[in-house]
């Protein structure tokens, strides 16, 4: 729990707030929030929440799963099946039949789609 007691302090000292300020906003004490950042006690949940949601920042970010305040992003890309009939339903209403360039678009489309599978 060292890093998240060194994200803790980071995240208070980036808005030069002093602990005593922040035991006041958070519902805590002056002597827990130092306890906290100098990973002598376990911060309890709901204020890891509090935390999160004061900084607007992720619990990833505060459990030093990712540098990234905002969190882990995971992009979801389906995957491709020639099978798949609602897939292909999609695909035949994105474009006009009465267009000549119809079945081409449509072939770049699904050729995009699997590329974009296959990468991942």
């Amino acid at each position: 729990m060292r890093e998240v007691a060194q994200r803790m302090r980071l995240l208070r000292e980036s808005i030069k707030i002093p602990q005593v300020k922040l035991a006041e906003l958070s519902g805590s004490t002056q002597s827990s929030i130092n306890r906290y950042e100098n990973d002598q006690t376990v911060p309890p949940l709901e204020l890891l929440l509090w935390y999160a949601d004061y900084f607007d920042v992720s619990l990833d970010y505060i459990f030093c799963r990712t540098d990234k305040p905002q969190g882990k992003l995971y992009n979801f890309v389906p995957q491709y099946s020639h099978d798949n009939e609602q897939f292909k339903q999609f695909i035949e209403m994105c474009f006009d039949p009465s267009s000549p360039m119809n079945d081409k678009l449509k072939q770049t489309l699904i050729e995009m789609v699997t590329k974009g599978g296959e990468s991942q």
